[in-house]
């Protein structure tokens, strides 16, 4: 059966949805890209945790991405309905109604700040909460649809999991945590503004004031070009901070010099063709981008241990 939510202007159904329908309200491929980061933070925090308590944090940390991307895709369901690559998302395509999807956000987000509290600190646990508020609330409730800075401010709510991974161990927040934050926090605009150069179409028909859609796209590719040079910058500081050693600091210049090479390409883009293609080609390498990075931390952090450099 199916219904029509004349609040938001689209058809939602009553039953019938699939177990990949709800799988998709928690929005696996970011997840993914949270509990990665998180088992990094976890992993480089000093003193170690039980294992059975540090796989508990990290399903915490998954259910809670998830339960923000639920009330994500509850508040935001009548522009993704008018956007391509967001219309065949569970609620737009009238697979699950919105009435689920809050529930399944609220019940997630709930559960997994108690338990993350129940089996490691309160730290982590407010931590988290905060996470989720910060997503669901002030980003997509507030800045999404009111400034095309919404990427700038809202990156913190994605840049927060490693963080809360290493307040699992610690139970607070010290500078090699705040480090791995700022890396991520300072990755997400010339990420995501790449997306939106050549999504622009999208982002105008939604109304969402996109840094393109809002100040053009001479303004957006400068400030994506400024942005990678000081991400690459900030990706250098566990290295000047004797946090990692050398063979974290040759992946962070390597990738760093390519990531700038081709946000300075996209700048210099000599005509709209040429920048979409730019555009979609930087940000697929800042997807792994910041996988590369984030496990050559890991890896370095395993060469100390296992003394192959001092």
């Amino acid at each position: 059966m199916a219904f029509v939510d004349d609040s938001k202007g689209y058809i939602a159904t009553a039953g019938g949805a699939r177990v990949e329908d709800y799988v998709a309200l928690l929005k696996p491929r970011v997840m993914s890209l949270v509990v990665f980061t998180a088992i990094i933070g976890l992993l480089l925090a000093p003193g170690g945790i039980n294992p059975a308590v540090g796989v508990i944090a990290i399903l915490c940390i998954a259910i809670g991405a998830g339960g923000s991307g639920a009330l994500n895709m509850w508040y935001d369901a009548d522009i993704d309905a008018v956007m391509s690559r967001t219309a065949n998302r569970p609620i737009p395509a009238g697979r699950v109604s919105r009435g689920e999807a809050l529930a399944v956000g609220i019940i997630c987000s709930g559960f997994s700040v108690a338990i993350l509290g129940l089996a490691t600190n309160l730290a982590a646990a407010a931590l988290l909460a905060f996470t989720i508020f910060f997503y669901a609330v002030i980003y997509t409730m507030w800045l999404k649809r009111s400034t095309p800075q919404n990427i700038v401010i809202g990156g913190a709510a994605g840049a927060f999991p490693p963080m809360i991974g290493w307040a699992a161990v610690t139970g607070d927040i010290s500078l090699p945590s705040i480090v791995l934050f700022l890396i991520i926090f300072l990755w997400t605009p010339p990420h995501f503004w790449a997306l939106a150069l050549y999504k622009q179409g999208d982002y105008g028909a939604a109304g969402i004031p996109m840094l393109p859609n809002v100040a053009g796209e001479p303004a957006t590719k400068f400030q994506i070009l400024l942005y990678s040079v000081i991400l690459v910058g900030t990706t250098l500081l566990p290295v000047a901070l004797h946090q990692s050693g050398w063979i974290y600091g040759a992946v962070a210049v390597v990738t760093g010099t390519t990531f700038v090479y081709l946000a300075a390409r996209l700048y210099a883009a000599p005509d709209r063709l040429a920048m979409k293609q730019l555009a979609r080609q930087l940000f697929t390498y800042s997807l792994s981008y910041l996988a590369v990075i984030f496990f050559a931390l890991l890896v370095d952090h395993l060469a100390l241990i296992l003394g192959w450099w001092a």
